[in-house]
């Protein structure tokens, strides 16, 4: 197993943006802001990360200004005067401390309610009304909502400045709202916002980080979240090949996204293994080298099983970190986002610096029933 981890402790600098090291904190849903409204127990949970050397902090999902945004009534919100100020005393306790923190700006589209318990009080909203093919689920978006949508992020950008966040992510991935733009099963529309190809239905997502960056001002950088898989089809690549990819991504970034955070369900998999073996660029590491954009990367590290196994199954605290190592000192992506790793072991990070690697505490899945 690999010791040497200096090169996860390396700075990074991209516009107004300076981090410590190139760990980042992923953005994990936690449902502890009852009405949408993160409390002190919030903010002492990322405070203790953003503590122990942590890079970058992005937050679990949050909300945006629009009806059934949000797929769970814990969900903290990202609008509204109490959950503001909800953020602002989480932005202060990090910054307390020295951390770095950006809000993930989220909207769950046709994705139903994470519980039976707690079902969605309205309809929900999606570009076609679709789960996914032949899935019927909420409603279709009109012309007013999809610009009501595009409005609501604008607005969440630029108040996550005003309040001093240091960087801002929108969540594109997974299946959610902006994703289901982008995939042909969710998006069958045949105005403006569809298309038979991938860089047609990514019109939204286009116009949306414009209005974002408008709203942000220049100097500070904009993250998107992305994936080739959804939590509809675990299988689905929305662009098999490296030509789609660009013509996907090539054009957000152009419209003022600066890092791309690029999900997989398991880091150390090539992205296309026909082309370069099984040894080659993970997802991140092509969409660097295609866009020309920062990368992270983000995938069951430290895990010893893969993303969705996390919600079942504990982990082994010994996970080997030397085909991350690898990767990094090959400058294939910028960053490295540990997620449930950290819900666990706030102090991983600190433990991984120091190398004390015999120290980390193993992932137990008890702990996504409290904040650690």
């Amino acid at each position: 197993m690999t010791t040497d981890t200096s090169v996860l402790f390396q700075p990074f600098k991209l516009k107004n943006l300076e981090l410590p090291n190139r760990i980042v904190m992923a953005p994990m849903t936690r449902n502890f802001s009852p009405g949408g409204v993160p409390g002190q127990n919030v903010a002492d949970y990322y405070r203790r990360r953003a503590a122990a050397d942590v890079g970058l902090i992005v937050t679990e999902g949050t909300g945006v200004n629009r009806p059934e945004a949000a797929n769970h009534p814990a969900i903290p919100h990202f609008h509204g005067e109490s959950a503001l100020a909800g953020w602002q005393n989480v932005v202060d306790e990090v910054h307390k401390v020295g951390g770095k923190i950006a809000p993930q700006l989220w909207h769950t589209g046709t994705v139903r309610a994470q519980s039976a318990d707690f079902p969605r009080p309205g309809v929900s909203e999606g570009p076609s009304g679709l789960l996914k093919t032949d899935e019927p689920e909420g409603k279709a978006m009109t012309e007013e909502d999809i610009a009501d949508t595009v409005a609501a992020f604008a607005e969440a950008a630029g108040d996550a400045v005003r309040m001093g966040f240091d960087t801002v992510e929108l969540h594109g991935a997974h299946g959610y709202l902006i994703d289901q733009f982008f995939w042909d099963q969710t998006n069958v529309r045949t105005d403006q916002w569809g298309g038979k190809t991938l860089p047609e239905r990514s019109r939204f997502a286009e116009e949306l980080v414009k209005a974002v960056r408008a709203a942000m001002g220049p100097d500070t950088p904009l993250i998107l979240r992305v994936s080739q898989w959804k939590q509809q089809e675990y299988t689905v690549r929305a662009a098999p090949s490296p030509d789609e990819l660009t013509a996907w991504l090539a054009p957000l970034v152009d419209a003022g996204v600066d890092i791309l955070h690029c999900s997989q369900r398991r880091f150390w998999d090539p992205e296309f293994p026909e082309l370069d073996g099984e040894d080659g660029l993970n997802f991140a590491g092509w969409v660097k080298k295609l866009t020309g954009a920062a990368t992270i990367s983000v995938g069951s590290v430290a895990l010893s099983q893969d993303f969705f196994s996390g919600f079942t199954k504990s982990s082994d605290a010994a996970a080997d970190l030397s085909n991350l190592i690898e990767r990094m000192e090959k400058d294939e992506f910028d960053m490295i986002a540990v997620g449930r790793a950290l819900i666990t072991d706030p102090e991983w990070a600190a433990k991984v610096k120091s190398g004390k690697l015999e120290e980390l505490i193993g992932y137990d899945v008890a702990d996504l029933f409290k904040l650690v």
